[in-house]
């Protein structure tokens, strides 16, 4: 699948995807159907965002039949204030060792990262996905 281009974040998206916000990703099913689901992310350079999972969930199965996606990032002290992403998988991390420490760097940057939980994740079959922006839009102010 040939990839949209990447689009430039706006200094002021940027600085709120860069804040431990949850994230609703949205997938595509074999049958079409979207699948949702709540994720961490972070952003990785100027245009992506990287995800994690446990191989075998849903929605990695999905991103890896089909590259399209969306997110909805939204603030944790006002839900209705977010921020859409429309994206695609550019890169797919598939070395274990490489997305357990993706998934260790996510629960640091989400204040889960405990003796108990590292060591479960690293523990894991693990997956990262690098998602190029395509297309991004906000519902920051009224």
């Amino acid at each position: 699948m040939h990839l949209p281009p990447p689009v430039e974040v706006p200094p002021t998206l940027r600085r709120f995807l860069e804040a431990a916000n949850y994230a609703v990703l949205a997938t595509v099913g074999d049958d079409g159907t979207p699948h949702q689901a709540v994720i961490w992310y972070r952003l990785d350079g100027d245009d992506s965002v990287l995800v994690n999972s446990r191989i075998g969930r849903r929605w990695p199965t999905e991103l890896l039949a089909d590259p399209r996606c969306s997110l909805a990032v939204i603030d944790r002290h006002d839900p209705f204030a977010w921020v859409g992403v429309q994206g695609a998988v550019e890169r797919v991390i598939d070395d274990v060792e490489t997305a357990r420490d993706d998934i260790v760097a996510l629960a640091e940057r989400y204040g889960e990262a405990t003796d108990e939980t590292v060591a479960r994740f690293r523990s894991q079959p693990r997956i990262s996905f690098r998602i190029r922006i395509v297309g991004i839009h906000d519902h920051l102010e009224d």
